[in-house]
């Protein structure tokens, strides 16, 4: 069976490398490569990928809303991270949005095969010493984030606004509203300042800008 595979990272040599580490097994075929995560979902029916190879940190559309909605219209597709980032926090935050798998992009290249054919018999893979990353990322006795709010959690640490939030996640203005209210609920946070430091110091903004 040939594995369909999808590359999403806004760094061309970093996509062709992978292209072309994938391209040298003859039972998968890398129906595309995509530099952002709207394009991703918008493209998710048409390239009807198996395994999407999904980086967090893109413009526009983040790895983990991409990785949401693409989940919510195509249940089936696995989503694997490759990414630079090895905080535990980071790790956990992208497996409790629905992503099969984590592995780093300076692994061998056999553990990407690995990582594929992992989560192509339904397992989930996470890089080597990784599996700390499962644990809650929330250890300081408040009240754990849905996937959901941890997504809108990084939005707005990101600076957005609520209408940008809306727009970016495909959900309604009022809904970002309720999202952010029981966060800070949940965070005991007042201010969006507090929002942007707790995401800071909790490895979720880590990284955003690569």
């Amino acid at each position: 069976m040939t594995i369909r595979t999808l590359i999403v990272d806004d760094h061309p040599m970093v996509a062709e490398g992978i292209q072309s580490i994938l391209e040298t097994y003859n039972d998968i075929e890398v129906v595309g490569t995509l530099g952002d995560g709207q394009s991703a979902v918008d493209q998710l029916t048409t390239l009807a990928p198996d395994v999407v190879l999904m980086d967090l940190n893109m413009p526009g559309v983040s790895g983990l809303a991409a990785t949401e909605m693409m989940l919510e219209r195509r249940p089936d597709t696995r989503i694997l991270i490759l990414s630079m980032h090895d905080s535990p926090e980071y790790i956990a935050t992208a497996m409790r949005h629905g992503a099969k798998g984590y592995v780093l992009k300076d692994v061998p290249t056999d553990e990407i095969r690995t990582a594929i054919d992992t989560v192509m018999q339904g397992k989930t893979y996470l890089c080597t010493g990784a599996a700390e990353a499962l644990e809650p990322n929330i250890s300081d006795g408040r009240e754990t984030l849905t996937g959901r709010e941890q997504t809108v959690l990084l939005e707005l640490a990101m600076g957005k606004s609520n209408k940008e939030v809306a727009l970016d996640l495909d959900i309604s203005v009022r809904t970002v509203e309720t999202h952010r209210k029981n966060i800070k609920r949940k965070l005991d946070i007042t201010s969006t300042a507090g929002l942007t430091r707790y995401a800071m110091e909790h490895g979720v903004l880590q990284g955003t800008g690569s």
